[in-house]
């Protein structure tokens, strides 16, 4: 099988190296849950946010399956999945690397002007500068810049070019001034009044009116939890997750009232306006099935 698999041996190659590894699928996202995970009902990986006991064979939890182990990479479950996979993922945070994703020409021409040369891989839209140091994973820090670290996963695109140098602390800084979620009384912006979502916006959507609101109002329950930390990256995944429910629509589907929505919920719970707009537009451009 190995021989015949070049994602495989490509896997068993970084685990060697000690490059924890993980198969994506063709819409380069890790595959879902098996139905005993579903919801994180086995209670995750042990390297996961929240210490869990999952000891599922299958490729579950997404970058917390990431693995060095061969055995595992190679067994049964998991070459299900690589006859499937499309790309090769890896944990950086679990290889003690920081990557910083670059996900067009001005975030490169940004990165070019402001931080220090490092390992440089080339992606299909962008480039993956990469670190030797480990922080906190953190979406949109600002626009086109994603940081993919501890909590997260990258593609694996090759070894890239320059030399791997330590982690700045101007990257830390991107993270620590515009990711964190800030005490509710230094809120010095707010969005005024809120259209809510209705049919009147949405003349070309496909899906039901409960659909979308229930979809909506749970987004909006898991940013406006994040009161210490992390409302911006949740702010960016709820764009994304919704826009992502529309791509077959003809439209229009009210994405902008949505996106107002998602606004206001960040910035309820301390994330500076301009940052939540940021987050929440580059969630809904990236989405699969979008174009940015």
């Amino acid at each position: 099988m190995m021989a015949r698999n070049p994602l495989l041996r490509t896997a068993l190659g970084l685990a060697a190296a000690g490059v924890p590894v993980l198969p994506l699928s063709r819409g380069k996202r890790p595959f879902g849950n098996c139905p005993a995970c579903t919801g994180n009902a086995c209670g995750g990986r042990p390297n996961m946010k929240t210490a869990g006991a999952c000891d599922c064979p299958h490729v579950c939890h997404a970058w917390a399956a990431a693995t060095t182990n061969p055995d595992v990479i190679a067994s049964r479950p998991w070459l299900a999945a690589w006859q499937r996979a499309a790309y090769v993922a890896y944990h950086p945070g679990g290889a003690g690397l920081t990557v910083v994703d670059l996900d067009n020409e001005h975030a490169v021409t940004w990165a070019r002007a402001t931080l220090p040369p490092t390992r440089t891989v080339a992606t299909g839209r962008g480039e993956h500068w990469i670190y030797r140091g480990t922080m906190r994973s953190a979406n949109s820090v600002r626009p086109g810049v994603d940081i993919k670290s501890r909590m997260s996963y990258a593609r694996w695109l090759g070894t890239g070019t320059g030399t791997l140098t330590d982690l700045p602390s101007a990257v830390r800084r991107l993270v620590e001034a515009e990711e964190t979620t800030r005490p509710r009384g230094g809120v010095v912006s707010s969005p005024t009044t809120v259209a809510t979502w209705n049919r009147e916006v949405a003349t070309g959507c496909r899906h039901t009116d409960a659909y979308v609101r229930t979809g909506l109002e749970r987004g909006l329950v898991k940013i406006r939890a994040c009161t210490e930390q992390g409302a911006g990256s949740q702010a960016f995944g709820v764009a994304q997750f919704l826009a992502a429910r529309h791509t077959t629509c003809p439209g229009p589907c009210g994405l902008d009232v949505l996106g107002e929505q998602i606004v206001a919920a960040a910035v309820s719970v301390g994330v500076p306006e301009p940052y939540a707009r940021r987050a929440v537009a580059n969630g809904m451009t990236t989405a699969p099935g979008r174009t940015a």
